[in-house]
Parts: structure tokens; C-alpha cells; sequence
């Protein structure tokens, strides 16, 4: 888990590298308030996903189910910045479906990590495939980064767009084309 101590002695010289006093009023509580803020944020880091994954029930259909504009917010581990953003995943089941809100939880569990948001699409696609067995998987976020937003390009408005496609997905363009229809 978070080291408390360690992050409130990290903020205090950060606060004080910065050239603020981070005993004055306003500050005096903020190393206390970011080190429970991480354990919040960073989360998923002492999560395993697999363990929303594991109650499944049988399902006669086995056509595709998707979940769309799963909200999530992660950290990029370059900037140490916010990026945010909707996720939306499809699956072809083969026997066995999960619960709706284990989808979410999944997306939830890798996002609460420091992240690239390439590196966070993928894992929730392997996720769902080794935990699930599906015959395919296809996972897309469009995320805003505040690393491109609030310093160095400073492109507000501008978003990322990953998708990662596994089993079926590979394989047979119209389920692709289906998803794209689907998320209208």
C-alpha cells in the first residue's frame, strides 16, 4: 500500500520547491490530504482485475455485448498529470458472460495505475480474455491528457484515441465495423 509518511515528507519538499511554506494556513494539511488522495488514485496498483473477472454465468447467446462510455481517470507516468477520458468494450462470449459493472471495475482497476493510455488499453483487453475466454475482445478509450492540455503544447480540447483488438476482433472486419455502428 501508499506510504504516508513517505509522500507527506515528498509534498513538503516539493511545496517548498516550489517556494511555497508548507506550514502556512492554507497548506499546512495538504501533504495529509495528497498522501490519502493517492492511496484513492493509485488504487488499482494493489488490485488485481481478475478478481472481478471470476463470477461469470452461462449465457445461450453468444453474440456481441458491449459496454460504452465507461468514464475512467488515470495518471501519466511521464508528467505525473491527469488524463481522462471514456472507455468502450465489446466481447464476443462463448458460453460464459460477466456482469455489466465487472466491466467498468476492470477499466477502473488498470486506470488507477500510473499509465500510457496505449499500455491501459491493452491490459484491459487481456484481461477480459484470459479471465472471460471470449471469442474476442475489442477495447477503445479517447481519453484527454492534461499533459498536452495545461503545459507544453497547450492543446485543450484534443483527444487520444487507442483501440486494441483481440481473438475475432483480428480477424473478421464486420464485427469491427459493428462496434463503430454500435458506439453512434
Amino acid at each position: 500500500m501508499v506510504d504516508q509518511e513517505k509522500i507527506k515528507q515528498a509534498v513538503e519538499l516539493l511545496l517548498e520547491g516550489i517556494g511555497e511554506d508548507p506550514k502556512r494556513e492554507g497548506l499546512s494539511q495538504t501533504p495529509s490530504r495528497i498522501a490519502r488522495m493517492y492511496e484513492e488514485i493509485y488504487g488499482g496498483m494493489w488490485e488485481d482485475a481478475a478478481q472481478h473477472l471470476k463470477k461469470t454465468f452461462h449465457a445461450d447467446n453468444n453474440e456481441m455485448v458491449v459496454e460504452k462510455g465507461i468514464t475512467f481517470y488515470s495518471t501519466c507516468e511521464h508528467h505525473l498529470l491527469p488524463f481522462y477520458g471514456k472507455a468502450h468494450i465489446a466481447y464476443i462470449p462463448d458460453g460464459r458472460v460477466v456482469g455489466l459493472s465487472k466491466l467498468a471495475r476492470t477499466v477502473e482497476v488498470f486506470a488507477k495505475r500510473l499509465q500510457i493510455q496505449e499500455q491501459l488499453t491493452g491490459q484491459i483487453a487481456d484481461a477480459l480474455m484470459e479471465n472471460l475466454g471470449p471469442k474476442g475482445v475489442l477495447v477503445m478509450l479517447e481519453a484527454e491528457h492534461m499533459c498536452m492540455t495545461m503545459r507544453g503544447i497547450k492543446k485543450p480540447g484534443s483527444r487520444t484515441v487507442t483501440l486494441v483488438k483481440r481473438g475475432v476482433f483480428e480477424e473478421e472486419q464486420e464485427l469491427v465495423n459493428l462496434f463503430f455502428q454500435m458506439l453512434r
